[in-house]
């Protein structure tokens, strides 16, 4: 979809505009509707969008699917060291008032980084779905199967 001008310019408005909404809804969800899960599929959504536009291998090389893999790991066990971390000062699990002193201060700093790990797990597996489908279709004609796709017509 390259060679189409209207919808390279969308784009490129476009997608910037969802990563930035993204962050807000990302950082700003402990006070309004919003979070981790929500942030994380704006930005899977942004990356699904230019991946459409530019292509599936443009879209690898800014976000290489090793990459996509470890940001899938590293946001569950942040989830799960900042879970742990309560237990090891004293508190119990996801109890985030021993991080910091002061209620408040711990309160806030471990629903956001929590939060943060939520929306980065939760990011890469929208890309990782969305890279297994997109994938499917090329090895399916590999192998040698006669399959007909929804849309396609001889």
């Amino acid at each position: 979809m390259r060679d189409n001008a209207i919808l390279v310019v969308v784009a490129r408005f476009t997608i910037p505009l969802i990563m930035l909404f993204a962050l807000y809804v990302q950082f700003h969800g402990e006070y309004s509707p919003g979070g981790g899960f929500q942030a994380g599929v704006m930005f899977g959504a942004a990356w699904i969008l230019f991946v459409l536009v530019y292509g599936l291998e443009t879209g690898l090389r800014i976000i290489p699917e090793r990459l996509i893999y470890t940001l899938a790991c590293l946001g569950v066990l942040l989830y799960c060291f900042i879970g742990l971390l309560g237990v090891l000062l004293g508190g119990r699990y996801l109890d985030f008032y021993p991080l910091l002193p002061g209620k408040h201060a711990g309160q806030q700093a471990g629903i956001i980084l929590v939060e943060f790990g939520v929306g980065v797990t939760v990011a890469s597996v929208v890309m990782l779905i969305f890279l297994y489908f997109s994938r499917r279709r090329s090895q399916v004609e590999e192998a040698g199967l006669d399959v007909e796709w929804p849309g396609e017509e001889e």
